[in-house]
């Protein structure tokens, strides 16, 4: 493909020269364009970039455990992570779309984008193997992956308490305000968080209303789990 070939700039973009360009043409031409479409690609596009996400977080965060690797794959891989990388390497200028579809606004919207760039990825995997789509998801990437940390896509204990009782057809829990402390500038709140189908209360303080929320949470789903028996007759 040769410099004035219309997608010879987003080669450079991606880093990857195709040796078969028809895999790059069709990773970005939308079905309302045509039979030859990218759907195929973007089924292999997303497990290869689900693979390389992996792999990179699992040589980024050595030890972790699998639930907060999973945390932080599913956000880079979610649709509108790939739509802003999408915007940064320009692919609306180069999908081909239908007239419909490009008269309605296709080439802004954030799924069309979205699959068009898994496309892209499994394009690269067919075309280079495993190694050129990791180094490809590494660019696209790797910046995020390498100054992100854990802490940040941690659940507050909280929700992981209200996916807890969810998974489990229990009631959410109710929290109450029982005591306020100290000055108006240096108050402490003392909440208590109640799981009424379990017969469950715990406590829990912090110097705002969330802290002290977040707190009781955090000691009732330490209970739950360390028993893991929702039926058990716990108290506070």
């Amino acid at each position: 493909m040769n410099a004035t070939h219309p997608f010879a700039g987003l080669q450079s973009r991606l880093g990857h020269r195709f040796a078969d360009p028809g895999l790059l043409v069709r990773a970005l031409t939308h079905r309302s364009h045509g039979a030859d479409h990218n759907e195929r690609l973007e089924f292999l596009g997303d497990a290869v970039l689900s693979l390389a996400v992996s792999d990179l977080l699992f040589e980024r965060f050595a030890g972790s455990d699998e639930g907060d690797l999973t945390r932080v794959r599913a956000h880079l891989v979610r649709e509108d992570s790939l739509h802003r990388v999408a915007l940064q390497l320009d692919l609306p200028e180069a999908l081909r779309l239908g007239e419909g579809e490009a008269r309605g606004g296709g080439a802004q919207r954030a799924s069309i984008l979205a699959d068009a760039l898994e496309a892209v990825i499994g394009a690269t995997f067919l075309d280079g193997g495993f190694a050129a789509a990791r180094a490809l998801v590494q660019r696209l990437f790797g910046e995020v992956i390498q100054t992100t940390e854990l802490t940040g896509w941690a659940k507050d204990a909280k929700t992981e308490l209200q996916e807890w009782l969810q998974a489990r057809r229990l009631p959410v829990p109710a929290y109450r305000i029982v005591a306020t402390r100290g000055q108006a500038h240096a108050q402490t709140f003392e909440v208590e968080c109640a799981v009424q189908a379990l017969n469950l209360v715990f406590r829990g303080e912090g110097r705002s209303r969330r802290m002290a929320e977040q707190e009781a949470a955090r000691r009732m789903l330490d209970a739950l789990n360390a028993t893991d028996q929702p039926g058990s007759p716990l108290r506070s």
